[in-house]
């Protein structure tokens, strides 16, 4: 199998995006969970997405394991390999987005590396090096309020300069719209003057097909799932990959279906109340589960006799206010990690009650329950909405399984019932 792309993602949510995204542009693709094992059976495909849960973990790890997932990529064949982030930047300021670059381009010998979260399409844009989430600079949107990674710069050469060992540059608006040969000169100038990594702004569409085109001719670029469009279209704009209509997810499923939400974002705790007008809904105490007060099996008691009658929405979600009480009380760390492995527990729950197909919101609890599912891949099929397919389970112990795993602020309203539809 040689790869047109390789991709390591920072974590499972933003991998399945990616990997729809790709899929949607054309490439036939494949996203692992961790590394893949040799002996892991894939189908021939364009692009492999590595996913890691690397984003909130240790500097040091998250590089280990972002380097072994990139030799295993070049390793296949990949000459262009892109470092998936959030949308919103999602780091510290210690990390783990400068680390994992800094590492990735010392390794393929890269000069200048073009980064942007951008994603026009998603209301993601960056502007003179500034990220606005729809109309609002990065540290008036909601992700100011962030659990884990509060978000309270927008400018993201000075966001990067702080955790970079080398010089942040910036291509500007004006330089992209001037075209590839625009952004190629200033991408050299920079380089010249021993800046490593350079933010460049999109606004549209046609901006990320600017940036593809360019990226796809170096070894490294890191960005959200924009960046991945624009490779894709770059690939297949100039033969590299021939395009192919995205395909479904195979044969029905069908059995007992459930959701899990722990995200906290404004988006998930409305598409949670919109849920509980057509399925039952259970709302875990968060600081009843920090306290191992059995939380958990309340749930799987609650939810199995239930199943039977149509799927049930298991949620931790609270407001970011009774997330910050939890917080204080416990410890940020500590408190996340009770919450992500109680969701883990009742999804490893709901699956021996015969749960074949599982919704699940936020990053952080998506990529507990497929560890816990030991799931190591997964076949990417239809959108159900921007940056979340349909997935399909390669080598599970479960055998034959469907997934939908969500990030928090991804999806309409209906996202829980718009899931179930097409998760057949």
């Amino acid at each position: 199998m040689i790869l047109a792309l390789g991709c390591i993602a920072d974590d499972y949510t933003g991998a399945s995006d990616l990997a729809n995204t790709l899929t949607r542009a054309g490439l036939r693709t494949v996203q692992t969970i961790g590394v893949p094992a040799n002996d892991l059976a894939l189908p021939e495909v364009d692009a492999v997405v590595v996913s890691l849960k690397s984003r909130s973990i240790d500097a040091s790890l998250a590089v280990s394991r972002s380097r072994a997932a990139e030799t295993w990529l070049r390793g296949r064949g990949a000459g262009h390999v892109l470092f998936k982030i959030c949308s919103t930047f999602d780091s510290t300021d210690a990390g783990n987005i400068g680390p994992v670059m800094d590492a990735l381009r010392a390794d393929c010998g890269e000069s200048a590396v073009l980064v942007t979260p951008a994603f026009p399409e998603t209301g993601r844009t960056v502007y003179q090096g500034n990220l606005f989430v729809g109309a609002v600079p990065l540290n008036e949107s909601p992700l100011k309020d962030h659990p884990l990674n509060p978000m309270h710069d927008s400018n993201l050469v000075r966001v990067l300069a702080r955790q970079s060992k080398t010089q942040i540059g910036l291509v500007d608006l004006a330089t992209v719209s001037r075209g590839t040969d625009a952004v190629r000169a200033r991408l050299a100038e920079l380089a010249g003057k021993g800046i490593g990594a350079a933010i460049i702004d999109a606004v549209f569409d046609r901006d990320l097909e600017t940036i593809g085109l360019v990226a796809a001719e170096h070894r490294l670029s890191v960005g959200a799932s924009g960046i991945g469009l624009g490779l894709a279209r770059a690939l297949v704009s100039t033969g590299k990959v021939n395009s192919t209509a995205a395909g479904g997810t195979g044969a029905a499923v069908g059995g007992p279906a459930a959701c899990l939400a722990g995200s906290c974002s404004q988006a998930t705790l409305q598409q949670i109340a919109n849920a509980e007008r057509v399925m039952p809904v259970l709302h875990l105490d968060p600081e009843q589960i920090v306290a191992g007060a059995g939380e958990a099996q309340r749930a799987l008691a609650w939810a199995r006799p239930r199943l039977a009658d149509g799927p049930v929405l298991i949620a931790s979600s609270a407001t970011p206010e009774a997330v910050a009480a939890v917080q204080a009380h416990h410890g940020r760390d500590a408190a996340g990690h009770a919450i992500e492995q109680a969701m883990a527990n009742i999804a490893e729950g709901l699956m021996q009650a015969g749960v074949r197909r599982l919704i699940v919101a936020g990053g952080e609890t998506s990529g507990a329950v497929v560890d816990r599912l030991r799931i190591p891949g997964f076949l990417v099929g239809v959108e159900i909405a921007a940056g979340v397919p349909v997935l399909r389970a390669v080598g599970a112990e479960t055998g034959e399984m469907l997934l939908a795993l969500k990030s928090g602020n991804f999806g309409g309203p209906e996202f829980f019932t718009d899931a179930l539809r097409l998760m057949r």
